[in-house]
């Protein structure tokens, strides 16, 4: 009862903050133009909420799958996601996590489950064509229902252009993982920076990410060098190859997402 009651008590507050988010975005835009949006290529693993500087009525949907192939199990992961910008510049998405472990040993059975979900809010407070810098802030709940817990993750997002093709950005921010069995909460830092260079007059993009969590067990790091191709104004596909650089994960990985734009 406890446990559900967190539960709420979490979902609540961030049904609140992105009501509030609306409601003061909504006034601050009272007689103002379409604002400025400046073209950032946004990472495929590690993806962003919403566009950066979204304006209201964009929508998309996601599907993906992570794939690693280990000697005790084949591992994959797969993600549905919905996001969209009710109002310019606020983003919101709702992911599922789903989770199949396919197993190589006799004692040992395959599973297959939804592992977890995701509430995202995402606002962008700097929007500058003229420095082609975008700056954001948001915030992740996140229920695990593998694990039993539930997870807080506010994060910062700055995003910097070169020449129209070349494109970084840096996404970073705490995650506090509550446990329902014993607790206890564990903090990570999330650092995650990635480079791209897009295609002139296309929405072509290849480039890296470099993901990184931060705790007291060490820094785990992979390099996810990726390429995503614009199939249509609506529709595209990217692929990433999961290279651990640090830490206790060895084993290399695929990742491929399917973008549709609404």
């Amino acid at each position: 009862m406890e446990n559900n009651k967190l539960t709420f008590q979490s979902l609540r507050t961030w049904l609140f903050l992105c009501a509030m988010s609306i409601s003061i975005t909504t006034f601050a835009q009272d007689n103002k133009s379409l604002p400025d949006k400046v073209h950032h290529a946004e990472p495929l693993y590690n993806d962003l909420v919403r566009d950066l500087g979204a304006r209201k009525g964009e929508k998309e949907f996601n599907v993906g799958a992570d794939i690693k192939k280990m000697h005790s199990a084949d591992e994959y992961g797969y993600l549905m996601e919905y996001e969209f910008a009710p109002i310019d510049r606020l983003g919101l998405e709702a992911e599922t996590d789903f989770a199949y472990s396919k197993s190589h040993m006799t004692n040992v059975s395959s599973s297959n489950q939804l592992e977890r979900l995701r509430l995202s809010s995402q606002y962008s407070f700097y929007v500058s064509k003229k420095h082609a810098t975008t700056l954001a802030v948001g915030y992740t709940q996140i229920f695990n229902f593998v694990d039993g817990g539930t997870a807080f993750n506010p994060f910062f997002i700055a995003a910097k252009n070169w020449n129209s093709n070349w494109h970084a950005l840096v996404y970073t921010g705490p995650e506090l993982a509550y446990h329902y069995a014993s607790s206890k909460t564990d903090m990570t830092w999330q650092m995650n920076t990635s480079f791209h260079y897009t295609i002139p007059q296309t929405d072509h993009f290849i480039g890296v990410e470099v993901n990184q969590e931060i705790s007291s067990a060490g820094i785990e790091t992979v390099l996810h060098p990726q390429i995503k191709l614009g199939l249509s104004n609506q529709l595209a596909i990217g692929m990433a190859v999961g290279l651990p650089i640090s830490g206790h994960e060895k084993a290399l990985s695929s990742f491929w997402r399917l973008i549709y734009q609404l």
